[in-house]
């Protein structure tokens, strides 16, 4: 009996336990804080293992540390030039302190104990990794709303998967995207509560106003939120009044804040289409205003003269825009000079719509657009069979409004299949279940296995390349063997730079930011649209005659110029004009007013000071 009893205790402690960590894993934020730890030492290990930079490969990841440098170096915070970029005076950027701030403050935490490239290094891995939280929780918490404690960890679970194959969250990526990322996942996840609770609403609120103050990308999204708001009170009156008031509320305060604290005074009265300006500010203002004013006094009537009500508000949103910023009802991007549509533009790979891709890189429309189109198609089979009507319209609108803009940029793919996420999660519950109901039916399982597949959008790009890479094969076994790449923008690179006074600099658009970072240097290209006059301008270089281009050498204040063969851009403005200074340098023709500076035989870029010739 004695040798029994601590056989006993042992079973009923370790029963004890078994049953408390179930009923851990039932509850949302320590599985979201265990699932994000996790996963953010998974990828702290993947990804810096091998990595040679410690900023990430988007020419937006290394400008924004440019910007954030400015800033740490006394920039102002409303000044929003950036002088080394373009012609004369500078370039005014389009992007918000709101992202700058974080980041700057992790440098100068990290800098009071560490170098500053230390500091740097150790910044830049953190703030994209703390972003992994709130775009898990999110996820969590809409995944257990929709479908309980298995909804929440299969989202939970494919999420994972999203951040962990992408390159949003990874060390060095400190451009704005993951932040509209967590912004995009937050506004979901309040929407489909089913009990509409004020709290859920205002937070959607905040962060729609946050969102716009962020980057212009997620503006349609933004759009789409308020019209679920507004089209969910309409419907249904009186029962949702608190939650549309509160998001109504909380999108006038907070849309307030935002413009008043990160727009510089001397730019109130200028409309841009890419940030936050009067403009989207004035919209969401006013609309938001108008639907909290709806909320307010006509809740109580029937539901055509809410419709009646809703039709007021959206005829007076669409009346401001048309008096205040008309031209944010077209492209963004459809000012840009014919020339710099041609030649960049139609090059940069996340702005390319689908029938591009078709053209350009066919074996990753999977990637792109299968888990968002399966998403949408689940939607619509659950809306006809009744089945949770309510939040599968409501992501049926928002994963739609996101599919739609990615088939026009491929960039709004990520918010797509982020959120197809959840009705795809749903769909795995339901097949799980009739597969565990029937072990032996072997078609069940298969369809499982294909559902939970079909979902990971990192499963399509991996058929995708694998089809890619066979093509590739086959085609370098006809060219013979493929060239070693050879870099024109690491800081090996541009050494040559260093024993040269600052001055300006002529390279092509995809140099500009690593001449940025690595030098004190101005450069008249980067690959940004509102710096058209610089971009221009190197183009022009590019494609005119040696005696002609010198002129515009002269004329910008250029004191070195950058010649990589091996550049796209420069590529085509060779091949566009054969007798071009491009296409002359490239045979080896320099003219006299360049002088060759000393080349490393490992990197592709020669550099030229350029030296008036005498009149």
């Amino acid at each position: 009996m004695n040798a029994v009893q601590p056989i006993a205790n042992a079973l009923s402690v370790a029963a004890a336990q078994r049953s408390r960590l179930r009923a851990l894993l039932t509850r949302l934020w320590p599985v979201v804080i265990a699932y994000s730890v996790i996963l953010a030492a998974v990828i702290l290990v993947t990804k810096l293992f091998g990595a040679t930079d410690y900023v990430g490969p988007d020419n937006d990841d290394g400008m924004r540390l440019v910007e954030v440098r400015d800033f740490l170096a006394g920039q102002g915070w409303f000044d929003l030039m950036q002088y080394r970029l373009g012609l004369a005076g500078g370039t005014l950027m389009h992007w918000s302190r709101l992202i700058d701030l974080p980041i700057a403050s992790l440098i100068w935490f990290f800098g009071l104990f560490a170098p500053r490239e230390t500091a740097e290094a150790l910044a830049l891995a953190v703030w994209p990794l703390s972003l992994i939280f709130p775009v898990m929780l999110a996820m969590g918490f809409a995944g257990r709303r929709i479908g309980g404690i298995a909804g929440m960890h299969i989202a939970l679970g494919l999420t994972a998967l999203a951040i962990f194959t992408g390159n949003r969250f990874a060390p060095g990526a400190i451009d704005h995207h993951n932040v509209q990322l967590a912004l995009v996942a937050t506004m979901v996840a309040m929407l489909v509560d089913p009990q509409r609770h004020g709290w859920c609403y205002a937070i959607a609120g905040v962060a729609a106003a946050v969102a716009i103050a962020i980057g212009a990308e997620t503006t349609p999204f933004v759009a789409a939120v308020c019209l679920t708001v507004a089209l969910v009170w309409a419907w249904e009156g009186e029962s949702v009044a608190v939650a549309a008031r509160a998001f109504g509320l909380s999108l006038t305060i907070a849309i307030n804040i935002l413009f008043f604290a990160t727009v510089p005074p001397r730019l109130y009265a200028m409309v841009t289409c890419d940030n936050l300006s009067i403009g989207y500010y004035s919209l969401a203002a006013i609309g938001g205003s108008l639907l909290l004013f709806s909320a307010v006094f006509a809740s109580r009537l029937r539901r055509p003269l809410r419709f009646a009500a809703l039709a007021v508000v959206g005829a007076g949103v669409f009346g401001s825009a048309i008096l205040i910023s008309p031209q944010c009802l077209s492209d963004p991007l459809g000012s840009l000079d014919p020339m710099l549509v041609e030649l960049w533009l139609l090059h940069v790979s996340e702005a390319q719509s689908l029938l591009a891709l078709a053209r350009t890189d066919p074996y990753s429309i999977g990637a792109f657009y299968a888990a968002g189109l399966l998403g949408i198609a689940v939607c619509i089979f659950r809306i006809i069979q009744g089945d949770r009507v309510h939040i599968h319209l409501v992501l049926l609108f928002l994963l739609a409004t996101s599919w739609a803009i990615a088939l026009v940029q491929v960039r709004g793919a990520a918010f797509s299949n982020l959120l197809s996420i959840l009705p795809l999660a749903l769909l795995i519950i339901d097949v799980r279940r009739i597969s565990n109901s029937d072990s032996e039916n072997i078609a069940a399982a298969f369809v499982y296995v294909m559902s939970v597949l079909a979902s990971v959008p990192a499963v399509w790009a991996i058929g995708g390349g694998l089809v890619s890479l066979q093509m590739e094969n086959d085609q370098q076994k006809k060219a013979g063997e493929p060239t070693k790449a050879i870099s024109c923008t690491s800081k090996e690179a541009l050494a040559p730079l260093a024993g040269l006074s600052v001055g300006l600099v002529s390279a092509p658009s995809e140099m500009g930011v690593s001449i940025l970072r690595f030098t004190q240097n101005r450069v008249l290209s980067a690959p940004y649209h509102r710096n058209q006059g610089g971009m221009l301008t190197e183009m022009h270089i590019g494609l005119a005659k040696p005696q002609e281009a010198e002129a515009f050498l002269k004329g910008a204040g250029v004191t070195v110029l950058a010649f990589c063969p091996k550049d796209p851009q420069t590529r085509e403005l060779a091949k566009l004009k054969p007798d071009g200074l491009y296409a002359e340098l490239g045979r080896g023709n320099i003219p006299p007013y360049l002088e060759p500076l000393p080349k490393a035989p490992d990197v592709g870029i020669q550099f030229f000071r350029y030296r008036p010739t005498a009149n």
